[in-house]
Parts: structure tokens; C-alpha cells; sequence
């Protein structure tokens, strides 16, 4: 199992502070749900720059719980955090009108998160900004988010943690119990949550994830970590068909130097 490294809380510090510092930033904005992980980026945000630097916004859906709302008011005054509420809503039905076929499980769920980018995009345009993305190492070596939608951020602090180490950094910094304890779920229809959405819970994913890592055959990551053959394979799989989502789009190399492939920055 991952274990948090040392200096984890100094080293993102840090990384937050230079970002922001060199962008020529005001601050960041960044969307809290009420889930573990925008909790977490929020509180180191917040330790890093202090709360007046820190734009909140929660964007519910249909399927989000009441309880989220709750829990967001709470963290925004304890860190004093500034929270904007946008219900989304409305916006999703106009594109199920505009575009039968939408209503679709899986194509509302991509355009609910591309939604909620666009706004976050927005406040960042108007008060110059940075946008924080809220994705862990588990979650994006899956490919578990959407692409240019919760994956659209300029910068992802906790996005070298496996979840597993999420939840340890969200214990060190101060992150209610309730919230650490929640049922991980992107809330983009009812009764989603990431652990039955990816068939496998997230123990055993960051095991085989950082037996991977650790560029270990597929049957010694079995036997080592306890998990059944036929799920590796199947987060190697997905770990492997996600590789366009981790990366800019690839362009044909023409020139002397082609961006992303031998002009890197």
C-alpha cells in the first residue's frame, strides 16, 4: 500500500505558492463538492495562501445530496474560504434540449463536469485566477475523470497521491472526519460512486496501481498484493487505453521540433 512520503504538506506548500507567485496570480479558484479530494486541495490552498485567496464554488446537480451543500457552507466558514453556489441545472437541460441523445447516463455525467469547468474557467478569466483540479494519482492513472472537464485544471496538487494517501494528507492538515469518511462519488447521476463505477475498491486499486508503478509483472502484482488476477488486469487495461486522457492531443510530427513530442516544456 502507498504510504504518504515525507514532507508531502511542505513540498505542495510550496509548489501552490511558486505557481501562483510566478503566474501573477490573485489567487485560485476551485470547485469544493463536499468529497474528500476537493476538500483536501481546498485546505492546502488555504494553508498555502491564506482564505481570502481562495474562491470556492459549488455547483450542484440533480443528483447531488443535500448533505453536500452542508458540509460545503461548513468548510468555506471554518477556512474562510469565499463560496459561490451555482445549480447547474438548467444549464444541463438546455443541452438535452438542444441535443437529443444527451440525457444518456454517461453523456450527461461528461457534460455535468465540463459545465462545471466552464464556470470555475470563467471566475478564473474574471478576477485572475489559477484553477485548482481536485484529481489523485489513482483516479488519473485510471482515466477515471473527464477529459477537459474535472481533468481541465492548471494545476492538480494532490495529483501525484493515490487516494489511499489522500485520505492520510487529509488527516495530517485538518480535514473533518465526515468528510474523510464519505463514500467516494463524483455525484454526476443517482446513486454513482467511484469505487462500483471503476469495480474495484480503492485499497486494492492504489496496490496494483503502485505495483505497476513499480513496473512489476502483472502476476507477482497479484500475488504480492492479495488482489484477484482477472482486476489487474483489468486496471492495467484501463491504465493503458487512458493514456490520451493524461496528455495533450498528439499532433503529426512535421517540423524540426514538434510540440509534445520532442518540443517539451
Amino acid at each position: 500500500m502507498p504510504q504518504l512520503k515525507e514532507l508531502t504538506v511542505e513540498t505542495i506548500t510550496d509548489f501552490i505558492q511558486t505557481q501562483v507567485r510566478e503566474a501573477g496570480a490573485s489567487g485560485v479558484v476551485i470547485g469544493l463538492s463536499g468529497g474528500i479530494d476537493s476538500a483536501v486541495v481546498t485546505k492546502l490552498c488555504v494553508d498555502a495562501l491564506g482564505g481570502d485567496k481562495v474562491l470556492n464554488v459549488f455547483m450542484p446537480s440533480p443528483s447531488t445530496p443535500t448533505q453536500d451543500l452542508r458540509d460545503v457552507q461548513g468548510m468555506s466558514r471554518a477556512w474562510g474560504t469565499t463560496l459561490l453556489v451555482y445549480d447547474i441545472e438548467q444549464l444541463l437541460r438546455t443541452y438535452h434540449k438542444i441535443m437529443p441523445g444527451s440525457q444518456s447516463k454517461e453523456v450527461s455525467g461528461n457534460l455535468i463536469a465540463r459545465i462545471r469547468m466552464t464556470i470555475l474557467y470563467a471566475h478564473a478569466n474574471m478576477e485572475g485566477r489559477l484553477v485548482m483540479g481536485t484529481g489523485n494519482k489513482s483516479e488519473l492513472l485510471m482515466g477515471y475523470f473527464t477529459k477537459y472537464g474535472d481533468g481541465g485544471a492548471d494545476l492538480m496538487p494532490i495529483g501525484d497521491l493515490y487516494k489511499t494517501e489522500v485520505r492520510e494528507l487529509a488527516r495530517v492538515i485538518g480535514v473533518p472526519e465526515g468528510i474523510i469518511a464519505k463514500e467516494p462519488s463524483a455525484g454526476l447521476w443517482e446513486g454513482q460512486t467511484d469505487e462500483s463505477e471503476m469495480g474495484i475498491a480503492y485499497d486494492d486499486l492504489d496496490r496494483v496501481l503502485s505495483g505497476l508503478e513499480d513496473q512489476l509483472p502483472l502476476d507477482v502484482i497479484s500475488k504480492r498484493s492479495g488482489v484477484p488476477m482477472e482486476l489487474v488486469r483489468m486496471v492495467a487495461t484501463k491504465n493503458a487505453t487512458s493514456i490520451h486522457k493524461r496528455r495533450l492531443a498528439l499532433i503529426p510530427k512535421l517540423g524540426g521540433r514538434t510540440i509534445g513530442c520532442d518540443w517539451r516544456e
